[in-house]
């Protein structure tokens, strides 16, 4: 009877360290949360891509694109806070004295004043410090185009100071 009990208990622990198993392994094929989840992605579409949307042609923008505005925001390595604060500066107040990306003033001019709340904008900001955004099929070739001409081919006045062109 000892030994019965003994392989009952064995038996059970056994069955228990399989499941235990198989929970772990559920959990480790779990994918991270979804970058479409964030509340920022979604108010990106809705807000911002009516001007800089991944559909237009390069040629036929009327803004640059979220990732070029990503890629020059993010320059310098800064934290995510002074990402969020330089976005809420230039949105709330678009004027010369603001502009990071000169090369798309000369091209498209300084975009409108917008009365979106400050929430919305640090959401959006957050959202693309933290991810990946996506970005029309032409544009790193016009990105690396441009890197080129501010390492010193092309330089136009604004840019002869530091200013970048994008």
């Amino acid at each position: 009877m000892k030994n019965f009990i003994v392989l009952v208990v064995l038996a059970m622990t056994l069955v228990a360290c399989n499941e235990t198993k198989k929970n772990n392994t559920d959990y480790a094929d779990t994918k991270p949360i979804e970058t479409s989840a964030h509340p920022g992605k979604k108010l990106m579409e809705t807000l911002c891509y009516s001007c800089h949307g991944l559909s237009d042609s390069e040629l036929n923008r009327i803004a640059p694109p979220m990732i070029a505005i990503k890629r020059r925001y993010m320059m310098g390595n800064i934290s995510k806070e002074e990402f969020t604060q330089s976005m809420q500066t230039w949105i709330k107040i678009p004027n010369e004295k603001n502009v990071k990306m000169y090369g798309a003033v000369n091209q498209f001019g300084i975009m409108p004043k917008l009365a979106f709340p400050e929430a919305s904008i640090a959401q959006i900001a957050e959202y693309m410090y933290d991810f990946d955004i996506e970005q029309p099929a032409w544009f790193e070739a016009h990105y690396q185009q441009q890197s080129g001409q501010r390492n010193g081919r092309n330089i136009k006045a604004g840019q002869a100071k530091g200013k970048n062109n994008f």
